[in-house]
């Protein structure tokens, strides 16, 4: 067999073995049987693939009283107490981090203000808020040595990122350039660093305990400073060639358009983001501090103000739609969950996100895909790392 063959084998086992962890962890206690026909896969299949999770300890069987006459099953279930887990979201203004077990639930949760989002500001920030919370986290009892408590830390941060070296190469958002992420964070809390896109973190959540629990195709789009997307793609994280998939703000639909913060004209953030509501205000004689306060207007008494922020709301929200009428055409997604700080003002942009998603979609793409808004907490972007850390813990040890 060539050593192409024997390494897919391999990367087919390692991804099988995390998705049967995965729905073990969000549907468990679970039989073998169960678990087989929720994956799809032969009983003949989930028995060979299941020694390694359970010899590792990452699963437990255990007998439960028949329902009836019978002999007592054996459910599968999760070992919570084998390690903690930390989660962290860099974001442009803070860091926001959770210490969670091995079936992710959280036990610690904080945030901390930054100053600057400078890689030395936001890395040093990201190492102490570390420290903080594995201090308040309770001990992993089975752990048998410290070194073992904590299984790793997960960061998601905008933009390229590059996983496999633990880089972010490109971020507008955070004015980030080819910055060293898990090299840094890795030296100050000695603990092994996993890197990704923070869209691709919430993707995670959402699939283990969120909206996308019940299907293998869907995305996630965030909205708010800068419109962020993470792919699901027939069941796994899909991330692309280099990890650029699901740059969806920065989709070209007017050459002549306004500038977006990558430095090209006319990318869907610069029409759909919270500086395009806040430049249409501006245009229009209105002061608006912030996206908070241009929310506020909208919904606030009659008035020219009020009709201007609505007008600001709606245009966003129809350059929104066009760009996820492209990405249906493309993907043929079952579902859209709309996330992100600015998904608190859906009332405001979703039906005119609506109509031009159906108005733009081809033949029955927008009616093939569901359209869910769920407006994630910083924390769940970060248990969403804290997940990647599991996911590929679990991979790793049992390969």
């Amino acid at each position: 067999m060539s050593p192409s063959k024997i390494r897919f084998s391999e990367l087919v086992s390692e991804q099988t073995r995390a998705e049967i962890f995965a729905t073990v962890l969000t549907a468990g206690p679970i039989s073998r049987t169960q678990l087989a026909q929720r994956l799809g896969l032969v009983p003949s299949s989930v028995t060979r693939m299941l020694p390694p999770l359970l010899e590792h300890d990452y699963l437990r069987e255990s007998d439960t009283a028949p329902q009836g006459r019978g002999r007592p099953q054996k459910m599968l279930h999760v070992n919570p107490d084998k390690h903690l887990v930390v989660g962290m979201k860099i974001g442009p203004a803070q860091v926001s981090g959770v210490v969670t077990d091995m079936a992710a639930n959280v036990l610690a949760r904080a945030e901390e203000p930054i100053a600057d989002c400078t890689p030395e500001t936001a890395l040093s920030a990201a190492a102490s808020l570390t420290g903080r919370l594995l201090a308040e986290a309770p001990e992993a009892p089975e752990a048998p040595e410290a070194a073992d408590r904590v299984l790793g830390l997960g960061v998601g941060v905008s933009g390229h990122v590059d996983s496999a070296a633990g880089t972010c190469r490109y971020s507008a958002l955070l004015d980030w350039n080819k910055v060293d992420v898990a090299g840094p964070l890795q030296a100050a809390t000695g603990l092994p660093v996993v890197v990704n896109n923070d869209v691709n973190t919430l993707v995670v959540a959402e699939r283990w305990f969120g909206e996308g629990r019940d299907v293998d195709s869907f995305a996630v789009v965030t909205v708010g400073p800068g419109i962020g997307c993470g792919l699901l793609l027939d069941g796994a994280l899909y991330s692309g060639a280099t990890g650029l998939a699901g740059e969806l703000g920065h989709l070209p639909l007017d050459p002549a358009g306004p500038m977006c913060s990558c430095g090209r004209r006319g990318c869907l953030e610069a029409l759909a983001g919270d500086r395009a509501v806040l430049r249409h205000l501006q245009d229009a004689g209105i002061p608006c501090g912030d996206i908070a306060e241009a929310i506020d207007l909208a919904r606030g008494e009659g008035g020219s103000a009020r009709t201007v922020a609505r007008s600001a709301f709606t245009e966003a929200g129809t350059a929104l739609g066009r760009g996820i009428a492209g990405m249906c055409n493309l993907l043929n997604l079952q579902k859209i969950i709309i996330a992100g700080e600015g998904a608190v003002a859906y009332d405001l942009f979703g039906p005119a996100m609506t109509a031009a998603m159906e108005a733009q979609a081809f033949s029955t793409a927008a009616r093939d895909c569901d359209i869910h808004v769920d407006p994630a907490r910083h924390d769940l972007w970060a248990r969403g790392a804290a997940c990647l850390v599991i996911r590929d813990a679990v991979g790793a040890a049992i390969s």
